[in-house]
């Protein structure tokens, strides 16, 4: 018999960009699901079809990207939180403060191929995360 190779998991990092004022209530729900509660908050989710699904509809309030190894053990160890009802677990969010910086020339209402800060930015989350520790 062949061993089939166990395939590694992709982690994505979301971070969420805009407020909530005059959002689609589908919009609402799925940033709930993400554990996207407020502007900076971020959490770290599988790459699964059903996630990349929740993270399209969203892509006008968040941005996102393939996390490192090295950039989650710091988010970790910087911004982990004790869950208060699970005192051995933390929480499924991570609040950072706003980017040194900036999001991008553009703001934080065109997506990041055109120079802002909205979408898909690849590998270049972890130097935004970073940057918001």
């Amino acid at each position: 018999m062949s061993e089939t190779p166990i395939k590694k998991v992709e982690l994505i990092a979301v971070v969420k960009v805009r407020g909530e004022i005059n959002t689609n209530t589908d919009i609402l729900d799925t940033l709930a699901m993400l554990s996207l509660h407020k502007r900076n908050f971020c959490s770290v989710q599988k790459a699964t079809p059903s996630i990349m699904g929740m993270i399209k509809k969203c892509k006008d309030y968040i941005t996102w990207g393939p996390i490192s190894e090295e950039t989650l053990k710091e988010l970790i160890k910087t911004r982990a939180e004790k869950n208060p009802t699970q005192p051995e677990k933390t929480k499924k969010f991570f609040r950072l403060n706003s980017p040194k910086k900036g999001y991008g020339r553009k703001g934080i209402k065109t997506p990041f191929k055109l120079g802002g800060s909205l979408g898909d930015r690849g590998e270049k989350i972890n130097d935004l995360i970073k940057r918001m520790l």
